[in-house]
């Protein structure tokens, strides 16, 4: 099934047109005179097996465009997807891999407590602590995203929300929180309890002198986000070390948030990043059957 519904009236899906019919752009019945974008719908399958294979080519795209991008660093740093058979479970990068290096066979499968059920590489310790809390706690949440980002981590000392000071920006408008305080290397399932509960229902969070996490209802939001969190932190940095930017009203951020933060724009902006990274290192496109299938 898909990932995601339409959650905006200002956004509808795209449909072939019948022979002989043109493309027009849509209108908002409710409100004339106003244009609603037209976006294609994220894919639907067959199967888990080919469910399955979709999130981890696309969790190891993620992996490929976090590296181009200059997102990741060292060793820290950890996406992950959910199982679509076996939802308490969860796909997630080696310990100690580079992100520019990942193969759809390198993923590692844990379970919540902790367990390596498919694999043999060593698990970050702080992937399982974040992650595992959050997948349990919020079960709309297919992937989940941190890396130790520059502007994510030069942001995230002030301890403070982002502003809506852009149109980017409102993507996280009333929707991101900031996770107080640090209290060292994560290594504590309490303190992974903790960030879950902190980031309630919201697609993002800002980690007090860390950086920065994001969720989403397939991989492809989450990573988005993040890529488009990063850049508002790093807008923001630079309209602070110029003057005191001009924030957009409470009105408008709330609209715009509505149709640039919905779940369907998150997965949509990814996609041109997926193409210009399968288009340069095409090796993430080869794929078997085998990577679908899953016998424990």
């Amino acid at each position: 099934m898909s990932e995601m519904a339409n959650e905006s009236g200002s956004i509808q899906f795209f449909k072939e047109p019948a022979a002989g019919e043109k493309l027009a752009v849509g209108e908002d019945a409710a409100n004339p005179g106003r244009f609603i974008f037209t976006m294609p719908q994220p894919p639907t399958f067959s199967s888990v097996e080919e469910e399955r294979r979709h999130r981890k080519q696309r969790l190891v795209a993620a992996f490929r465009i976090f590296s181009k991008l200059g997102l990741d660093e060292g060793i820290g740093g950890h996406l992950t997807c959910r199982d679509p058979e076996h939802p308490e479970m969860f796909w997630v990068n080696p310990f100690g891999v580079s992100f520019g290096c990942i193969t759809i066979k390198d993923l590692l499968l844990v379970d919540h407590s902790g367990t390596v059920v498919r694999g043999s590489s060593p698990l970050n310790v702080g992937a399982f602590v974040t992650h595992s809390k959050i997948h349990g706690m919020r079960p709309d949440v297919v992937a989940a995203c941190h890396s130790h980002s520059v502007y994510g981590k030069a942001f995230s000392s002030l301890a403070k929300p982002l502003l809506p000071i852009t149109q980017d920006a409102c993507s996280f408008y009333n929707d991101h929180a900031v996770f107080p305080g640090f209290n060292g290397v994560i290594t504590d399932a309490a303190e992974g309890e903790k960030m879950a509960q902190t980031l309630g229902s919201n697609k993002a969070m800002i980690l007090q002198n860390h950086g920065l996490l994001t969720v989403g209802g397939s991989v492809d939001e989450a990573a988005f986000w993040f890529i488009a969190m990063d850049r508002s932190c790093q807008a923001q940095l630079l309209a602070e070390a110029a003057g005191t930017p001009t924030c957009i009203s409470d009105a408008v951020a709330a609209d715009s948030h509505a149709t640039v933060g919905s779940r369907i724009a998150g997965w949509f902006s990814f996609q041109p990043y997926y193409q210009l990274i399968t288009k340069e290192q095409p090796d993430i496109l080869c794929v078997d059957d085998e990577d679908g299938r899953l016998e424990l």
